[in-house]
């Protein structure tokens, strides 16, 4: 059962109010003027302030609701798909709810958790409740504060990220309804699990042993290279693979939405992967890499800017922590 009936009813997008341009990376990160615009190609990302991860996630949520002509009280089933937690306990999903005032409604919420592929692994494993009717819609947020675990002395790796929440609202498609999943795919290849980690703050350096000797241990620690090297080794044939399970070429998309990571990489991996510049969704620039919340921002921003219509078959795409790889082909 790759076919699922379900579609996209509405999407959403929050960013916090804390705007800050590439000069004013250079002046944090101590580099030369213009350095972290040439590096990553992030003219402008949002990092929070006070703003809670949860509060950001409601936010997105309610627009996701509001496009959709829908309320909560339609919703079966909220779901964070994020790469970062707001606290170990209890999951991000519940402190959703609480912020957007349905504490006391009872809907089920739950957190998955594949870092930058978070939402695409929520999206495909969501689809199959909706479709079978466990669910009649669901609620999919994803909500990420990258810039309270960055690694200031890793100046490539910060220079890239920013922080935001994207929501999205499924449900099953009607009669006649073209919309559709059509094809998903995951693999992991775990000897890359050390290109990219925080390694504190779990049951095996448990924050009560936190250092600030060790504090590198507790930040974010990324190996861009490696995960360059690994990625572009493997996403050609996952893609094939994925494709031909479709029976579609990459040409048969009207938009491929990758993860936005480094800008470098995606467009060397573009051109190795025959992605078009029209078709590529490329929102970098003024948004950073968000980690999760990135390709559902994406797939904001292409049905917000009218780069997508009903009927049209979109691909997501990227890679994540683990190392992973991730694809889901779908007819908006």
């Amino acid at each position: 059962m790759q076919r699922r009936e379900v579609k996209i009813v509405g999407t959403g997008k929050y960013l916090p109010a804390v705007r800050v341009t590439a000069q004013e990376m250079d002046r944090r990160l101590g580099v030369p003027d213009g350095w972290v615009l040439k590096k990553s190609d992030v003219a402008v990302r949002y990092f929070a302030g006070t703003e809670k991860a949860s509060e950001m996630g409601a936010r997105a949520a309610e627009a996701a609701l509001c496009s959709a002509g829908l309320t909560f009280t339609d919703i079966d089933c909220l779901v964070c798909a994020s790469g970062t937690m707001e606290q170990p306990i209890p999951c991000t999903a519940a402190l959703i709810q609480k912020a957007m005032g349905q504490g006391r409604s009872g809907v089920p919420a739950l957190d998955i958790n594949t870092t930058c592929l978070s939402f695409v692994a929520a999206l495909d494993m969501v689809s199959y409740m909706v479709a079978a009717g466990r669910y009649r819609r669901v609620l999919i947020v994803s909500s990420e504060i990258a810039s309270k675990g960055l690694n200031w002395h890793q100046k490539e790796s910060t220079a890239l990220f920013g922080d935001g929440a994207a929501a999205v609202v499924m449900e099953r498609v009607s009669a006649g309804e073209s919309s559709c999943i059509l094809q998903a795919a995951m693999e992991t290849y775990g000897d890359g699990a050390a290109f990219s980690e925080i390694r504190g703050g779990g049951s095996a350096l448990p924050a009560s042993l936190y250092e600030p000797s060790e504090e590198e241990h507790y930040a974010f620690d990324m190996n861009g290279a490696g995960i360059f090297r690994m990625a572009s080794q493997l996403l050609p044939s996952f893609l094939d693979r994925l494709l031909a399970a479709a029976n579609m070429s990459i040409g048969d998309f009207k938009l491929v939405i990758p993860h936005q990571g480094s800008a470098m990489a995606m467009r060397l991996l573009s051109r190795k992967l025959k992605i078009s510049d029209e078709q590529l969704m490329y929102i970098t620039p003024d948004h950073g890499n968000t980690i999760a919340a990135s390709i559902p921002m994406g797939l904001h921003e292409a049905v917000k800017q009218g780069r997508i219509e009903r009927g049209d078959s979109v691909l997501l795409l990227g890679t994540s922590a683990g190392l992973s790889l991730g694809g889901l082909a779908f007819v908006y």
